[in-house]
């Protein structure tokens, strides 16, 4: 318990962000590499295959913000508490966020099977892409139960001070994905369904290395059905965090859907090149989110503790680094994206073309995605879930949602290129603004704090 806190309460910030933000930020990029291993070894299938997976690629990702809803709600209120000393409350805490993410799960993906063809149709499918995206998402979706719960371990782990933990778990089931896709794929000549169970087998893996993190009684807390805690308070502490964070997820997916819909109409090339710099764009995106991620137990420890000055200097650090990655990451995708999208397909000259145009837009706005992504994440880290829930929704809501419509009726395609390029701006716009607001309250919290 004491090394744990200690870590987020005690341990120089920097140090503390490199142990926490790392081992998640590299585990979030892990994670990343079972949506690159299925396009890599799927685009070589053909152009529908590659449409395929990218049209079922939104559905996986609503179903894991179910985990998001109970584990990052639960996550920032089980920091606090750690920071106030409530141990046993936070136990709670982490059972209830658990056997909730299980149960929900699982009930969403059934409703969501049975109803997986006109789900797929309304997602963007086209006659030619449609059996494939339905025997893809079949088993995709099917195993995501597993990936709720990884998703849910994912946060409760991590709010814990167990950073390495998350890590190790998302790099051996990342591994294990790369190891079965040739062999699903090709050896066993499964094609898209070969992907799609090579991903659910390394989630099953995944789940079993936290399952053993728990009977092992590493973790701060014991899990139980017993322990499960559904009052008002608790209740209203895990929604009032996740349920935002739940709704970007679901803007993401949302996101995802709108270009697939957008691109229908000029083919399936369109539709796979879309997908396939969404992917290549999250690898970097999942990166900061995984940084931020460790910055989050931090920054609501310190807060929850009345550190505000060691909380001004999280924050400040977290944006440098965040920057300074965000900086290298989109620079390489705006040099150098021909070579990079020529990677996931078999030779489709227009797949690469409508990838590159789209991923060096993409690349130039994604400088700006850590400081954007600190200050989203910063406020619900706090449990200000108001504030958190309106910037985290710009990006792709408030202003992603409209310029996907409009943009392609005054530029064609290149409208779809350049719609989340442009929210990316705006987004980073009001997060200035919240930043220039929360430094003056940090301000006058740690003026405070010194005079005490």
């Amino acid at each position: 318990m004491s090394k744990k806190t200690d870590l987020l309460g005690v341990v120089p910030v920097k140090k503390a962000l490199l142990a926490m933000g790392v081992p998640t930020m590299t585990g979030m990029l892990i994670n990343a590499l079972y949506n690159l291993a299925d396009a890599y070894f799927v685009g070589n299938l053909g152009t529908e295959q590659m449409g395929a997976i990218s049209i079922a690629f939104p559905l996986g990702q609503a179903v894991v913000g179910l985990g998001l809803l109970f584990g990052s709600g639960a996550a920032s209120y089980i920091s606090r508490l750690l920071g106030r000393r409530e141990r046993e409350k936070a136990g709670r805490v982490a059972s209830t966020a658990l056997y909730g993410s299980i149960f929900t799960g699982m009930a969403v993906i059934v409703l969501t099977l049975l109803c997986l063809k006109p789900i797929l149709k309304a997602l963007g499918a086209t006659e030619t892409i449609l059996p494939y995206a339905v025997t893809y998402a079949e088993i995709y979706v099917l195993s995501s139960v597993f990936n709720v719960f990884n998703v849910t371990m994912n946060s409760i782990v991590t709010s814990e001070g167990a950073a390495k933990t998350t890590m190790f778990a998302l790099l051996a089931g990342a591994v294990l994905n790369v190891i079965l896709d040739p062999v699903l794929i090709y050896s066993l000549d499964l094609g898209v369904a070969g992907a799609a169970a090579a991903t659910g087998i390394s989630q099953i893996f995944t789940s079993l290395i936290y399952m053993n993190y728990i009977l092992r009684k590493k973790s701060l807390f014991t899990f139980s059905i017993k322990k499960c805690c559904l009052s008002k308070k608790t209740m209203t502490e895990i929604f009032k965090i996740g349920i935002p964070t739940m709704v970007f997820q679901l803007l993401t997916s949302l996101a995802s859907a709108l270009i697939n819909m957008q691109s229908r109409e000029y083919g399936d090339s369109v539709i796979a090149g879309m997908g396939t710099v969404t992917r290549i764009v999250s690898m970097g995106s999942l990166m900061v989110f995984g940084f931020v991620k460790g910055f989050q137990p931090i920054a609501g420890y310190s807060y929850g503790a009345g550190n505000y000055g060691r909380l001004q200097e999280t924050v400040r650090t977290a944006i440098l680094w965040s920057t300074v990655f965000c900086v290298a990451f989109g620079t390489v995708l705006a040099i150098f994206p021909a070579p990079i999208v020529a990677c996931f397909t078999a030779g489709d000259i227009e797949m690469i073309h409508v990838g590159s145009c789209a991923l060096r837009a993409n690349g130039i706005s994604f400088l700006l995605f850590g400081f954007y992504t600190v200050y989203s994440s910063l406020y619900l880290a706090l449990g200000r879930a108001g504030k958190g829930f309106v910037l985290g929704a710009c990006r792709q809501g408030i202003c992603f949602i409209p310029l996907i419509f409009v943009l392609p009726v005054f530029m064609g395609e290149n409208g779809i290129f350049y719609a989340q390029p442009v929210a990316d701006v705006f987004a980073a716009g009001a997060a200035l603004f919240a930043a220039v607001e929360f430094r003056k309250e940090l301000n006058y919290r740690w003026k405070g704090e010194r005079e005490e």
